[in-house]
């Protein structure tokens, strides 16, 4: 089975920038990867995904611009740039992975992956 860590995540002033890492380890292939996010007290959301070779990724209507997502499959690691932060971005960031070329439909669902990190807390405050 896949088993994804996460870093990168930390204490940042708004307007700062921030590059999240996710690796992975094990047997499976992991086709799908994405990441989520959940603020406090609030439900996790979706942020972006991509597929395995890197083709046109998908992300949160709201953050597109802004973040960008991709993935070093030499190094199975996955990347998210996070540029010109705002308090809003506040969250645990959480990598997730599933062997399933997923469709279009379902890349923002949480249920669909099937691997998850225990997550890498960013603070967006001034």
């Amino acid at each position: 089975q896949v088993e994804l860590l996460e870093s990168g995540g930390g204490l940042v002033q708004p307007g700062d920038s921030l590059r999240l890492s996710c690796v992975a380890s094990g047997r499976a292939f992991s086709y799908t990867m994405a990441w989520f996010r959940q603020p406090p007290g609030k439900d996790r959301e979706f942020v972006a995904a991509v597929r395995r070779h890197s083709d046109t990724p998908s992300y949160a209507t709201s953050l597109k611009g802004r973040f960008t997502i991709s993935r070093d499959n030499a190094k199975n690691a996955l990347y998210l740039q996070m540029n010109s932060l705002k308090p809003d971005d506040t969250a645990v960031y959480y990598c997730a992975a599933s062997i399933w070329s997923l469709a279009a439909s379902s890349l923002e669902g949480e249920e669909q992956y099937d691997h998850w990190g225990q997550g890498t807390r960013v603070t967006v405050s001034s």
